[in-house]
């Protein structure tokens, strides 16, 4: 299918994915990136566009739990997949995420810009590796920069996460 835009056709396709939990079917621009549909069509804004090169990982979201900068995946490639954006990261909307938490108790967050995608970077490890250490949590946000503060703080919001989650786990 084809819409004509300023003089053009763009190519229509449907995309049928989850997001957040909950099952979505669009149409959508064959070329659009996932960062422009999650932000655009579904108005899920907490997604950050930095550098749009995959550099900086402001844009991070979970696609089938592993994190990916979403300027740099195309919004079909999300199709039949589930992808977790920092609205969905809880999963009840009323309570924060451990980490969001944590980032708020210990001063994690400067600007915020950045947090989202460290948010979900810092979920995808801590799924991964539940015990991870310093060294571990350093290496797992490698991909995500911030300009505004010197880390130490985050680290220590992952920590204060880390910890949080083990407990909770503990309980089950």
């Amino acid at each position: 299918m084809a819409i004509k835009k300023n003089n053009n056709f763009i190519k229509l396709a449907a995309l049928r994915c989850r997001v957040n939990g909950r099952a979505v079917q669009k149409m959508v621009e064959t070329g659009k990136r996932l960062l422009d549909f999650l932000r655009s069509d579904l108005r899920l804004t907490g997604t950050k566009e930095g550098c749009g090169d995959g550099e900086c990982g402001a844009c991070t979201v979970l696609l089938d739990g592993r994190p990916v900068n979403a300027c740099m995946v195309m919004a079909l490639q999300a199709a039949g997949r589930s992808v977790v954006t920092i609205e969905g990261i809880s999963p009840d909307p009323r309570i924060l995420h451990p980490l969001q938490q944590g980032f708020i108790d210990q001063g994690g967050v400067q600007c915020g810009f950045c947090i989202p995608g460290m948010i979900m970077s810092c979920a995808a490890l801590l799924e991964k590796n539940p015990q991870a250490d310093l060294e571990a949590i350093k290496a797992g946000m490698s991909g995500n920069l911030c300009r505004c503060t010197g880390y130490e703080k985050i680290f220590r919001a992952v920590e204060q996460a880390r910890r949080e989650l083990e407990l909770k786990n503990a309980q089950r």
